[in-house]
């Protein structure tokens, strides 16, 4: 009787079933010890390590006197701006100065032909000498006059007729004199003097020329640089800082380049202007400066720094640690553990890369300044080098221009 051949196949699955599960079981013993090794437990710690820390530049927060600063923009004027222009008809003889020459006060600028007005001085002066001897003969006759009247020999009429023909001619001789000082005056202007110590501009008028009184356009302007003054404008909210720093003396002013880092010169605030211009809402200002490199020429637009106040003691940090979110302006503080975090902050003046932080920070405090961008609040940081503390220049900002 021949065998089931069902059962054989039974047999056989069965059989090949059990190596199955037996490689499987194999396998996964295999694949838990591999998982429990140390070197994959190092792997999956590594793996799940903090990233590296990001290498940023760090500041502290210190305390120093901070000087207050109010800018505004100005225009320079020249102290002083004459236009030279004649006084007297003539023909310009001479033009002595070379455009853009320095001139002081007095010096000879140019020469209107002096001949018509020296014969009208001299007409004058002979005039004067006719009239002062006809007085002299007239008080003599008045004096024979009163000593023959007590014997009737000159009657009362004759002699108050003398006094007054002498009262006359002491008239007609300070009339004289008026015209002698007129022709001298008239003679006086056909030498046109420097009034001002100054510098020439172009001239506009050349020698051979008649100029008359009348003319408007003038000889050549003259304008003084040294000193030379600055007008600018500053907010109305600076009015009252502006008068109480005025009030406490000498108001020390910078006048800054179009750059705006380089100082042309230092001066001193003179006066505020008696009105605010409503129309734009500001003050205008005068300053002025010695000029003595005259860097500033009239015309050129600046930028005025009023030193207003020095803030003593306050708490201070790099502007490049700011920054800007939805909730205000902020900085990320190093925490003891080498981590950051984001601090809200309020501000107060800036000057020269220099904060005033008025709450949010305490000396000693270390701020990020570099590489902010990749922070987040936790994230840990390595200082590139030792936190420094960002000296405030209020020594040197607080001198006056005579560098007291």
């Amino acid at each position: 009787m021949s065998a089931d051949p069902r059962v054989s196949i039974r047999a056989v699955l069965t059989s090949r079933t059990r190596i199955v599960l037996l490689l499987a079981g194999l396998l996964v013993a295999a694949a838990l010890v591999w998982l429990l090794s140390p070197g994959r437990a190092r792997s999956l710690a590594a793996s799940k390590r903090a990233p590296p820390p990001v290498a940023v530049d760090g500041a502290l927060a210190k305390r120093a006197d901070v000087p207050v600063y109010l800018d505004g923009l100005g225009t320079v004027q020249a102290f002083y701006t004459v236009k030279i222009t004649a006084r007297v008809d003539g023909e310009l003889q001479k033009v002595a100065f070379v455009e853009g020459q320095m001139m002081k006060k007095g010096d000879l600028l140019a020469q209107i032909d002096p001949r018509p007005y020296q014969a009208a001085l001299d007409q004058a002066l002979a005039t004067h000498a006719k009239d002062e001897a006809q007085l002299t003969n007239a008080q003599q006759d008045l004096q024979r006059y009163t000593i023959l009247e007590p014997q009737e020999l000159a009657s009362k009429q004759t002699v108050d007729t003398q006094k007054a023909l002498v009262a006359q001619l002491h008239a007609q001789l300070q009339s004289d004199q008026a015209a002698i000082e007129n022709a001298r005056t008239q003679l006086g202007y056909t030498r046109i003097v420097a009034p001002i110590d100054g510098r020439t501009g172009i001239r506009l008028v050349d020698p051979g020329n008649i100029v008359r009184a009348s003319d408007t356009g003038g000889i050549v302007v003259m304008t003084q640089l040294q000193p030379i003054a600055v007008i600018f404008t500053l907010p109305e909210r600076s009015l009252t800082e502006m008068a109480q720093a005025m009030s406490r003396g000498k108001v020390s002013v910078s006048a800054i380049g179009p750059s705006g880092r380089t100082e042309l010169d230092r001066g001193t605030a003179q006066l505020i202007d008696n009105q605010i211009d409503p129309t734009t809402g500001t003050i205008r200002v005068k300053a002025v400066f010695p000029n003595e490199k005259q860097l500033l020429w009239p015309g050129e637009f600046v930028t005025a720094r009023v030193l207003a106040r020095i803030q003593p003691q306050a708490i201070t940090i790099p502007a490049t640690a700011l920054q800007r979110g939805p909730d205000g302006v902020f900085a990320y503080v190093i925490r003891p553990d080498s981590t950051v975090e984001p601090r809200l902050l309020t501000i107060g003046h800036e000057t020269e890369g220099t904060v005033v932080v008025d709450a949010g920070l305490e000396p000693g405090e270390q701020v990020v300044v570099s590489n902010q961008y990749r922070l987040q609040p936790g994230a840990r940081v390595r200082l590139n080098g030792p936190a420094v503390a960002k000296e405030v220049p209020a020594a040197a900002a607080a001198k006056g221009p005579d560098g007291s």
